[in-house]
């Protein structure tokens, strides 16, 4: 493996009060946020309401559109000099509202000001009962995914480092949320899509400290345990920053340049994976330490076995 870090001893653990604090503000930013707010700014999947596509044939400006939606959400989904694509998505539909009122409405409306100079491509909608469902089986699906990490990890090292990565992973989702009520990014069934992809990601990156800890625990019996997690942290550093980097390079390039429909799907890879990485090595190993710590000399004699 390619040692960008070699030799390096930083305290990590010694930083973890800054670590929590810093946590805790970022958390307390997004509560803070979704207090203001009352709630977050759901899409289509989880509101219900009726999305549009439309094909103009000639260049349009956004802004043109809006002002004859003003109700409506509206993206640009391509934009050439022979036409433009857009998105436009009717809020949140009446309880009997079905496609083709949708579809309706905003051919009525656009017919005012852009009469033969549109096409509607199709259409479709959501009811606001399915999307509290899709709302209620999202939340679901991230639990069990929690569940299942904790089972996991429980099985693999020992309960507490479970918990612990279960914590980190709790810890990033709350924070990705929070900056998604922040800036007002839409969530939708791609942004919990991207959540889940994140929790694996970021447990895969916590288990690797873990896993090196289990080894220098049985390599180093005279050694401090605060002293094991550090080195532990630092010998996986490199790999960290190397994986970490290379997929935020990919991600970031996605949510600078892929456009409007994959942006809040590449919002929530770009902030899971500066968390996540994060998290790891700020919330995970601390929680570990303060357990042992606090079960001395009993959990550092169950640690070494």
């Amino acid at each position: 493996m390619i040692e960008l870090f070699r030799g390096i001893k930083v305290d990590w653990l010694g930083k973890r009060k800054l670590f929590f604090a810093i946590s805790i503000v970022l958390l307390g930013i997004g509560m803070a946020s979704l207090l203001i707010k009352g709630e977050f700014h759901y899409g289509l999947d989880f509101k219900g309401g009726t999305v549009v596509n439309v094909q103009f044939t000639e260049s349009v400006d956004i802004g043109a559109i809006r002002n004859v939606l003003p109700q409506a959400s509206i993206q640009a989904v391509q934009s050439t000099e022979g036409g433009s694509q857009f998105q436009i998505e009717l809020g949140k539909a009446a309880e009997n509202e079905d496609e083709i009122i949708g579809q309706q409405a905003v051919t009525a409306a656009l017919d005012k000001t852009f009469a033969g100079k549109f096409k509607v491509l199709g259409s479709e909608s959501v009811s606001a009962k399915v999307g509290g469902d899709l709302r209620r089986q999202a939340v679901m699906a991230t639990l069990y995914a929690l569940v299942g990490i904790l089972i996991y990890i429980a099985f693999r090292f020992e309960w507490i480092y479970g918990a612990a990565a279960v914590f980190a992973v709790f810890h990033d989702t709350l924070v990705t949320l929070g900056f998604f009520s922040l800036f007002n990014y839409e969530i939708n069934l791609t942004v919990i899509a991207a959540l889940l992809t994140l929790v694996g990601y970021s447990v895969n990156d916590t288990i690797v400290v873990f896993d090196r800890v289990r080894e220098n625990l049985k390599l180093r019996r005279r050694d401090d345990f605060e002293t094991i997690l550090n080195d532990s942290i630092n010998q996986t550093l490199s790999r960290t920053i190397l994986t970490s980097g290379l997929t935020f390079l990919t991600v970031l390039a996605l949510f600078i340049f892929g456009g409007e429909i994959i942006n809040n799907f590449a919002f929530a890879m770009v902030i899971g994976i500066i968390v996540g990485t994060y998290s790891s090595v700020a919330v995970a190993a601390p929680l570990v330490l303060i357990y042992s710590n606090a079960r001395k000399p009993k959990a550092v004699a169950a640690n070494r076995r």
